[in-house]
């Protein structure tokens, strides 16, 4: 098992050896998630959003924590650093929009939560290999763009503008999961690779998801609200 665990992974273009530093640039550039996480720290206490929204902050910092260790190690076992904090984020991250966006009580959060997981997971689940070598691996990230879009949705249409910042963060995703994609395509004309790009624009993500979090999740906020109309009345 030790030798698995500790086994070099070579994913990216910008990694040629198994050396600490190896990756600067892909390494370094998590610092985006850092300092999109102590900003959101910021936002939500200067906003006095409270503990839940909080921990979503230093979530961030963690996801940029996690991903540069991978980034200097790059090992079987530091591949679970990256992977981990941001399957997490995306599960805690639903339960805040349908708890503190939309006002729903647990029950109906919890159910939601996990039929829509389980449909996603199934869908996930059946993507053919090919697509998914094909995307460098990138539809696994199906789920946590699904929820931007879904979630947004179902935010929007109970009223909270927060919705908005899902749907952003969602067009924001694209783009960067675009340059996941391509990163083992451009090695041989840009040895450097465009894996950082990726970091780069999901730290701007996560501050838009932040900045909903901050702004618009404060406890009770949105039994505030007045309820949305789904349907006009006559």
């Amino acid at each position: 098992m030790g030798p698995t665990l500790f086994a070099q992974i070579d994913l990216y273009c910008e990694r040629t050896g198994p050396e600490f530093w190896a990756e600067p640039v892909n390494a370094l550039t998590n610092l985006a998630f850092i300092a999109a996480g102590l900003w959101g720290v910021y936002e939500v206490r200067r906003n006095a959003a409270g503990t839940f929204a909080e921990v979503l902050a230093w979530w961030v910092v963690a996801i940029g924590i996690g991903s540069a260790i991978f980034h200097t190690f790059a090992t079987s076992l530091t591949i679970w650093f990256d992977i981990l904090p941001i399957a997490g984020f995306t599960l805690v991250y639903t339960l805040f929009n349908l708890r503190r966006f939309a006002g729903m009580p647990w029950s109906k959060a919890i159910t939601i939560f996990v039929v829509f997981y389980a449909v996603v997971g199934i869908i996930t689940a059946l993507v053919p290999a090919w697509l998914r070598e094909a995307t460098n691996g990138s539809t696994g990230y199906l789920p946590p763009f699904l929820a931007l879009i879904f979630f947004g949705i179902l935010v929007v249409r109970s009223g909270s503008p927060a919705g908005w910042y899902n749907i952003v963060a969602a067009c924001i995703f694209v783009c960067s999961v675009t340059f996941r994609m391509i990163d083992p395509l451009v090695c041989g004309s840009f040895p450097l690779g465009t894996h950082f790009l990726w970091h780069i624009l999901n730290g701007l993500m996560l501050g838009v998801l932040l900045a909903a979090v901050a702004w618009y999740g404060a406890p009770g906020q949105a039994k505030q609200r007045p309820q949305a109309r789904l349907a006009p009345t006559a």
